[in-house]
């Protein structure tokens, strides 16, 4: 009977490929990987809790990547639960054992190795206007109430108070219900003419859109008829999904007709009003807690969330907060929302970082001040932390893209809203070599916004969660905590700062940072 056991037991494991892969750590190896919205705890501690890529995401993208301080890179195709243990990486997966492999001796080596192998960059774009000037997304300033005449007295507000124009983005709310891709006709009554009106002045105009269907409504139903909805396992009927607006069904993105009926949707707002191209929110796993039955038979919704995102691959001009793999593509990733707080901002650096090393290269630092409406509700517009929004916007300014969605005009003072309006057009003055560092990206894969670790490997930097490397030439440090002045550590080299002194590196200096000023560095040799 036990030898039986270890028989069923023995086929049962080679049939599901389950595997458990142990990779201790060399003496002062650090890992980076797996989950964009961990960066805050990258490099991995020595000890963490146990995740899984499969079901979480965390409000962001996911990677099945590890990439090291001493040159390895672990990668799979699949999803796999990770954790630390005193140094070790434990690994489970149910497809496969997965090694380690070596690439080199640095974090750079490794993430080259593993893009060019895994992930190859595309070499094509976004659309360039996300590197040389800001988005506006009107979330925060109208939430749910989405509507013509606010819409386009944000647009007025940006020009009037001498901010760039650049990419406007509508907001969740705009259509008659989810499914639905008509303007809701007593918010928007004469939508063509917005969108003209918009473009007039010099922005171009984004929609959000989710791949959730209101149940009950008539494209529900046309889309069940069609077996175009992800169905509940065993039951023919089409799952309702669990996510943050309620229940809903959903797109079943792995079947081409699906994928195509949406895209028709889509074309006809490009065509019909003149949208130049989609925010893609939702398609994260940690919503797909159901028991699914998908047109793919071997698809999961890690697939689903990259059928969803690879959509987005159809458009110049498109937006992501999550999606599985897909690196090295001209897609536009998002940090997930952040809180309106100093913690909240302080996330920024390592997170983009992390993004930036899971080969995510065209990523937006969420939005200016935060993106989670939640921690704007009960704020009056005389309360708001001034001095946070300025560092929030300084933070964005020499990073690939920045995003306002929170107006500036309403909660700040004359002299802190000019500041703002300065940093705007410093990304702006940045543009040229942004963009030019973003085509170098689009040709080798490597980030735009990079770890000083990636840039300097093996000088100190690999807990440095406070500066960064945009391109290989400047050496940003802003300030992401209260105060004035800040310390900032320079690599070796000869390097110029914002204000023309020159320093000798390696240096650690104490600097001053009135509020007006973002200490950025440029390498001289």
């Amino acid at each position: 009977m036990v030898s039986c056991f270890l028989l069923v037991a023995t086929m049962l494991f080679a049939q599901t490929g389950y595997q458990k892969s142990t990779i201790p750590s060399l003496p002062n190896e650090k890992w980076w990987g797996g989950l964009v919205a961990l960066g805050s705890q990258m490099p991995f501690a020595s000890d963490t809790e146990k995740y899984d890529l499969a079901t979480q995401n965390f409000n962001n993208q996911v990677v099945p990547l590890f990439v090291s301080s001493q040159g390895r890179y672990i990668w799979s195709n699949h999803p796999f639960t990770f954790q630390f243990k005193s140094d070790t990486l434990l690994i489970e997966s149910s497809y496969e054992k997965i090694e380690p492999i070596e690439a080199g001796t640095t974090l750079k080596e490794a993430y080259l190795k593993a893009s060019q192998k895994h992930f190859p960059a595309s070499e094509v774009l976004p659309d360039a206007l996300f590197f040389s000037k800001p988005q506006y997304n009107t979330w925060i300033e109208l939430m749910y109430n989405q509507n013509q005449k606010d819409v386009l007295e944000y647009a007025n507000q940006i020009i009037a108070n001498k901010f760039p124009t650049g990419i406007l983005m509508i907001d969740d709310n705009w259509q008659k219900y989810y499914g639905n891709f008509d303007f809701k006709p007593e918010k928007f009554p004469t939508p063509k003419k917005m969108i003209e009106e918009l473009h007039a002045k010099d922005f171009k105009v984004m929609l959000w859109v989710c791949p959730f269907v209101s149940p009950d409504s008539p494209e529900f139903r046309e889309l069940s008829a069609k077996d175009l909805l992800i169905k509940e396992k065993g039951s023919g009927n089409p799952a309702l999904i669990h996510w943050w607006n309620g229940f809903s069904a959903c797109y079943d993105m792995t079947n081409s007709e699906a994928v195509k009926h949406i895209k028709s949707q889509l074309d006809k707002l490009c065509a019909e009003y003149g949208i130049d191209g989609f925010k893609f929110d939702a398609g994260d796993v940690a919503y797909m807690t159901g028991d699914y039955e998908f047109y793919d038979p071997k698809a999961t919704p890690t697939i689903f969330s990259q059928k969803w995102a690879e959509l987005g691959l159809q458009y110049s001009f498109n937006e992501l907060r999550t999606s599985w793999q897909l690196g090295g593509q001209a897609l536009v990733q998002r940090l997930g929302d952040k809180d309106y707080s100093w913690q909240a901002s302080s996330l920024l650096i390592p997170d983009m970082i992390t993004a930036g090393l899971l080969g995510y290269p065209y990523t937006c630092p969420d939005m200016i001040g935060g993106g989670q409406f939640g921690s704007f509700l009960n704020i009056d517009s005389d309360s708001f932390d001034q001095e946070l929004i300025v560092r929030s916007c300084q933070l964005h300014a020499l990073m690939p893209m920045m995003q306002f969605s929170v107006a500036p005009w309403r909660i700040l003072d004359a002299d802190h809203l000019a500041i703002c309006a300065e940093f705007a057009h410093l990304h702006e003055q940045f543009g040229v070599y942004i963009l030019e560092t973003a085509k170098q990206s689009a040709q080798t894969g490597e980030p735009i916004l990079r770890n000083m670790e990636y840039t300097y490997p093996h000088e100190g930097f690999i807990d440095c969660k406070d500066q960064f490397m945009l391109g290989d030439k400047y050496l940003v440090a802003p300030m992401i905590h209260k105060g004035d002045e800040r310390s900032v550590k320079l690599p070796k080299g000869v390097w110029k700062d914002d204000l023309g002194k020159v320093f000798k590196g390696p240096k650690m200096i104490k600097t001053r940072v009135p509020i007006n000023r973002l200490p950025y560095y440029t390498k001289l040799k």
